[in-house]
């Protein structure tokens, strides 16, 4: 199943999306009106969604209406960095420092004010930062409460999956010894398009994954190409520190991004940057100003 919300006639509204539309769940006939209600109860819905599908009108996809699938997150957005191999050799030596050879990973937050839609404009400030950086990235949405989840059971925990940006100011984030600012400039963490259920990947291991710039390809990998498989990485998170339904977990970046490019290469008003993860959807943010 893909689930997405929507802003329709200015209520949030949940819908089912298949390649011939969008199925909008309406919360007078009993459906949630967020995400985190639906992940809640996912069981009971998925079901009773099996049962009325065919009741309910498809319409067509009207792409300004969808907002980020979790337009209002429990908490900060968990990130891994420096997690695939080729991006972990390109930054080496470049601003903070990995661990990774020692067997832990770097991580950080993005606040919550970062949530941005899948077809949002990506907010620009050059009196803040001229040095405004993509990173697409396959992103977990947990499903159920957990706490100190071995590795081997951790993906029963997943809810599903979406495709996120890590926008980042690299001059604000190399300044700092914690990455939290540039990360979490406002705006600067679009996701969606919807959420593609867990049931719908066969392997998050063995996704593409891509971003453009104006139609140029920058990043193009697969998550196999990860040190830590998303398994390992909610098993890192849980460890002594609780997850919650709904949260998101941003599983890292592969190669391409700007600032190691020579000359560098930064955002811009204007430009158009595209997210795609295979099996789940793609994104289109223009940088504004």
């Amino acid at each position: 199943m893909r689930i997405g919300t929507f802003n329709v006639g200015g209520l949030t509204q949940l819908g089912v999306i298949s390649d011939e539309g969008v199925q909008y769940l309406n919360d007078s006939e009993g459906w949630p009106t967020t995400m985190i209600e639906w992940i809640a109860a996912s069981e009971q819905m998925e079901e009773r969604y099996r049962t009325l599908k065919d009741d309910i009108d498809i319409s067509p996809i009207d792409n300004s209406s969808l907002i980020a699938p979790i337009p209002s997150l429990i908490g900060n957005v968990m990130c891994l960095g420096k997690n695939y191999a080729a991006h972990a050799e390109e930054t080496a030596g470049k601003g903070s420092s990995s661990s990774v050879e020692a067997g832990y990973p770097l991580v950080f937050t993005k606040g919550t004010n970062t949530i941005n839609g899948p077809y949002g404009k990506i907010p620009y400030d050059p009196s803040v930062s001229s040095q405004i950086d993509w990173e697409v990235e396959l992103a977990v949405i947990i499903g159920r409460e957990c706490i100190n989840v071995d590795a081997d059971k951790a993906l029963m925990n997943v809810f599903g999956y979406t495709v996120l940006n890590d926008i980042s100011a690299r001059d604000i984030q190399y300044r700092h010894k914690q990455f939290y600012l540039g990360k979490s400039l406002d705006g600067s963490c679009p996701m969606g398009p919807w959420i593609a259920t867990s049931d719908e990947i066969d392997d998050p291991q063995c996704l593409g994954i891509k971003c453009w710039v104006n139609g140029e390809i920058m990043q193009e990998s697969n998550t196999s190409d990860q040190i830590y498989s998303v398994a390992e990485t909610i098993s890192i998170f849980s460890k002594g520190h609780t997850l919650f339904p709904g949260d998101v977990i941003a599983t890292g970046t592969p190669a391409g991004v700007g600032f190691v490019r020579k000359p560098p290469r930064f955002l811009v008003p204007g430009d158009v940057l595209e997210s795609e993860v295979e099996g789940i959807g793609r994104m289109r943010n223009i940088v504004g100003d």
